[in-house]
């Protein structure tokens, strides 16, 4: 069983529903107290033990090559300034030289075609895909909890959360053999109607995946929004290759929603000892 070394980013996105603020900026750099959205995402892959990261990228996304590289002007001016904190905090977050590739999504055909893009650079081995508008709040990282998964029973793993049954037909939701918070995959339904989803967990966006789902991407159709979508291969896979679901602990934030986003920014601001205690007494004051 191979090791799970590298991870797929796909940062392609328009990111329409949050411009005019992503006229500019790409909405994986939009800031979640004072990170960018996609530097929680590295983090979680970081702390599971991966080891290179392939960002697929779209145009107008240069700031993101930028962000995970140095800086020259920046460090030299903290450096004169004597400002050692700041400077030793953004070198320590600098990936190795060698272990960040780019590449481009030249359409926007949908994320399995993103994924499909990244097919080279991850070459005949297991892959992390991790959707950079999903971070997700946890004592230890929902990708290393999924790590576990795969070193103890290898194949395909996909992190799943529940939502009230009324809500199923806005996710992808799962069908699952077994219980516990380890269990068999056996399907997926892509925003099933009303009453008709097999189960209440949704794909939270983080998945294990063999590369064998590259052949099944390449000859994939176009799916649900006229794009070839990772889900429709995903069910293909299943049929040769299991498929495990975790339902890890943690709290879920879709940062591709205006109100997800939001509510990052109050969770992560009132984890911080610096911002908690002042960001309580100035919510406490709005809602009066």
């Amino acid at each position: 069983m191979k090791p799970v070394r590298k991870a797929v980013l796909p940062v392609a996105g328009l990111g329409t529903r949050f411009l005019p603020a992503t006229k500019a900026m790409p909405k994986e750099m939009l800031t979640v107290v004072d990170r960018p959205v996609l530097q929680y995402v590295v983090d979680e892959a970081r702390e599971a033990g991966i080891e290179q990261f392939i960002f697929v990228t779209g145009r107008n996304k240069g700031v993101i090559e930028d962000h995970f590289d140095h800086a020259f002007e920046l460090e030299d001016t903290l450096e004169k300034r004597g400002k050692t904190g700041p400077l030793e905090h953004l070198r320590r977050e600098l990936p190795e030289a060698g272990n960040v590739s780019f590449t481009r999504q030249q359409a926007p055909l949908g994320l399995g075609h993103a994924v499909w893009c990244a097919r080279h650079l991850v070459g005949d081995e297991p892959f992390a895909l991790l959707l950079p508008d999903v971070i997700i709040k946890a004592e230890r990282g929902c990708m290393a909890q999924m790590m576990d998964v795969y070193n103890e029973h290898g194949g395909n793993v996909i992190a799943v959360e529940e939502v009230p049954e009324e809500s199923t037909d806005q996710y992808g939701v799962v069908e699952i053999d077994g219980s516990g918070d380890v269990f068999d995959v056996t399907g997926m339904v892509e925003k099933p109607k009303a009453g008709t989803a097999p189960s209440n967990l949704i794909i939270t966006g983080r998945y294990i995946l063999q590369p064998k789902i590259f052949g099944m991407l390449e000859n994939q159709e176009k799916g649900a929004g006229g794009e070839i979508q990772i889900t429709d291969s995903m069910l293909r896979l299943m049929q040769n290759e299991g498929f495990k679901g975790l339902r890890f602990n943690g709290t879920t934030y879709d940062c591709g929603s205006k109100i997800g986003f939001l509510g990052a920014n109050v969770a992560f601001g009132l984890d911080r000892d610096d911002l908690g205690p002042q960001l309580r007494e100035l919510a406490a004051n709005l809602m009066k």
